[in-house]
């Protein structure tokens, strides 16, 4: 009885008082850039069929791999430097203060306050993926409701952010690998065009000879398909500035974040329960193994008393 009166005390005042709350919110959501018939991969389709390798195109359809992107450092330090309003610290309190020194006085130095911040950042959030789906799970645990899912916001914000602005600086190339390339594939196409010019200028009667007619149709054909490149390019690259300034979402929220109504964690009345029966079976235990050790002492002591 005494074991488990006291493990049971303690208990309740460790998740009573020492024990902060924790709240869980969840987001799900999955990516868009993935898509194949979008109009910049569809482009680039076309140009490959004249054989003209554009830059990124090997990434048109590139999955973007949101686990280690949430995880990195770069995500991570935007997210842990962004401000939160709290109703433990106050109002307009970055993250990085909030997880580690609060409102007193920093202890350490700020490399060091930035690493430890990280840390506990990073054990707050899980992500999971379920890939015949595409869908990611975002899970953030926080010390208070609202903090929890302002903190998934923002993530999925800085994720989106950090894509449009690589698919942008990625657009930019492509659009002056293009725009290089017709500069060169016209040049290209006035001097055969003029050579054609000049070829039928000097041959205007060709009905009788053969090798004139196969030259000729040499020129039409590199005019041709020069012609044919120029036209795709154009195309490429009224595509591409459309992409350019296109402002879409890139991440697409399948579930909002919520701000959770109870906490998570921890589970009170079950903590208590599975320490009343842990410590129910210790006392057990230990009082089967006082009674046996009393046994025996008496046994000795009878024993004594008849060898007397």
């Amino acid at each position: 009885i005494l074991i488990p009166t006291i493990f049971c005390t303690l208990t309740i005042i460790n998740v009573l008082f020492f024990v902060g709350p924790s709240y869980r919110s969840v987001s799900k959501i999955t990516s868009s850039s993935s898509s194949s018939t979008s109009p910049l991969s569809q482009a680039m389709g076309m140009a490959s069929q004249f054989g003209i390798s554009i830059p990124g195109s090997n990434q048109a359809n590139q999955k973007w791999v949101y686990r280690e992107l949430i995880y990195s450092r770069t995500l991570l330090q935007r997210v842990i430097n962004t401000k939160f309003n709290t109703s433990k610290f106050g109002e307009d309190k970055t993250l990085l203060q909030i997880l580690t020194y609060g409102n007193d006085e920093p202890a350490h130095p700020p490399e060091v306050l930035l690493d430890k911040g990280l840390t506990y950042l990073k054990d707050m959030i899980k992500v999971s993926e379920n890939p015949a789906s595409g869908i990611y799970t975002l899970t953030v645990d926080a010390p208070e409701a609202l903090l929890a899912s302002e903190i998934n916001k923002k993530i999925i914000e800085n994720l989106d952010s950090h894509q449009k602005n690589y698919n942008k600086k990625r657009t930019y190339k492509t659009r002056v690998f293009i725009e290089e390339r017709i500069k060169s594939t016209n040049l290209e196409l006035e001097s055969k065009e003029e050579n054609l010019k000049e070829f039928r200028s000097s041959n205007r009667r060709i009905e009788n000879s053969p090798a004139l007619q196969l030259e000729e149709q040499r020129l039409s054909r590199e005019v041709s398909v020069l012609t044919g490149v120029f036209t795709t390019l154009k195309q490429q690259l009224e595509t591409t500035k459309i992409q350019e300034l296109k402002e879409s979402d890139y991440v697409i929220i399948i579930d909002h974040p919520f701000t959770p109504v109870s906490r998570h964690s921890p589970n009170r009345k079950l903590i208590v329960i599975v320490s009343g029966i842990a410590s129910l079976f210790l006392g057990l235990i230990v009082a089967v193994v006082l009674e046996y050790y009393k046994s025996i002492i008496s046994d000795q002591t009878e024993k004594k008393k008849l060898d007397q």
